[in-house]
């Protein structure tokens, strides 16, 4: 019973790394391989719960009115559009770093708010946080062999 609430707590934690609030997923995945948990179920579930904590703040930018941003941050909305038609076609690269520590998150939010390409964002993101969860999990894996 304590492995499913071990993955279940992975989850959650990773989830919630992924928005503004701050958490360290790594550290969990990295002590959870240690206590010899299934390094390619928890890679599998970190990716998952951080991949959709980061399209939930995707989701949060996507709601934000330009408007908003005008009036509380002074910035125009013809940058902001500017600044959209730049991005496009690139939003799948620029989501590859949303598994950024601090900037990620901005990032995704960014993106979110300026409304672009969904499927992109989804893909960059989820090779971006799964990767940096694999990096991870080897490094981890090739330390414990040294023990």
């Amino acid at each position: 019973m304590e492995v499913e609430y071990g993955y279940i707590g992975l989850f959650v934690v990773s989830f919630l790394a992924a928005t503004v609030i701050p958490f360290s997923s790594d550290t969990l995945l990295v002590g959870m391989i240690m206590a010899k948990f299934d390094p390619f179920f928890c890679i599998v579930v970190a990716s998952a719960g951080n991949w959709l904590g980061g399209l939930s703040s995707y989701g949060i930018g996507y709601l934000g009115k330009y408007d908003w941003i005008e009036k509380y941050l002074r910035i125009k909305k013809e940058k902001l559009e500017k600044t959209q038609h730049k991005i496009a076609g690139k939003e799948l690269w620029i989501s590859l770093f949303t598994w950024l520590p601090g900037v990620g998150d901005v990032i995704a939010v960014l993106l979110g708010l300026l409304k672009v390409n969904f499927l992109n964002v989804s893909i960059g993101m989820l090779i971006g946080k799964a990767t940096r969860y694999v990096v991870w999990a080897l490094i981890t894996i090739n330390f414990v062999t040294l023990i």
